[in-house]
């Protein structure tokens, strides 16, 4: 269920940008109506964008409404996605928001490494480590293991973005990104469960 509410801007944001490519005339008259006025071939994204960024206010609002304080990670994207979205909405220029999944995937990125060679501190483990017993060297493959992947999909990401339509590209922002991240943690999953079994037979 968590899984399903971080993909909720996510799924909005395709949602809305099928929906409004299937309905030009109409959505352009409703911007129109508003007074926003822009090119009809360029609302699909930017309707899609500022539904993405109600939807991330959305989320942050129900958190704190459920458990009163919001994970800094929300609140960092949603300065990235109003930031880059806003950009996007104001400048009708779509490479902005193509931008913002390898921006924040980067950062994930960053934050893993840094935290692990400055500062010492496995983050992977202090978010994973009440789940399951590992030997100090496999925690650190994993942090490696993730940044890595934010990396290379943030730059997969700018491939797909730059080098196909923007169709294409939002038909992978949702089911591409999910199909990586599950391939990875499938993968991750087959390399824990040696030592998963290990600190079974141990007990």
């Amino acid at each position: 269920m968590k899984f399903l509410f971080d993909l909720f801007p996510i799924i909005l944001f395709f949602g809305a940008f099928k929906l409004a490519g299937a309905y030009p005339d109409q959505v352009a008259a409703l911007t129109a109506s508003i007074g926003y006025l822009a090119d009809t071939k360029q609302l699909p994204i930017l309707i899609a964008t500022a539904v993405a960024i109600v939807a991330t206010f959305g989320q942050i609002g129900w958190v704190h409404f459920r458990h009163g304080k919001a994970d800094k990670m929300l609140w960092i994207s949603l300065a990235i996605i109003t930031v880059f979205g806003g950009a996007t909405l104001l400048l009708h220029d779509e490479t902005f928001i193509k931008w913002k999944p390898t921006v924040l995937y980067w950062l994930f990125a960053s934050v893993l490494l840094i935290s692990q060679i400055v500062f010492r501190k496995n983050l992977i483990k202090a978010m994973m480590g009440k789940q399951m017993v590992l030997p100090e060297n496999i925690w650190n493959r994993l942090n490696l293991g993730w940044a890595s992947f934010f990396t290379v999909v943030g730059f997969v990401n700018l491939y797909v973005a730059f080098n196909y339509s923007t169709d294409t590209w939002v038909n992978f922002k949702l089911f591409g990104i999910l199909g990586l991240m599950l391939v990875f943690v499938i993968g991750q999953g087959m390399l824990l469960a040696k030592y998963i079994e290990e600190d079974k037979d141990a007990q």
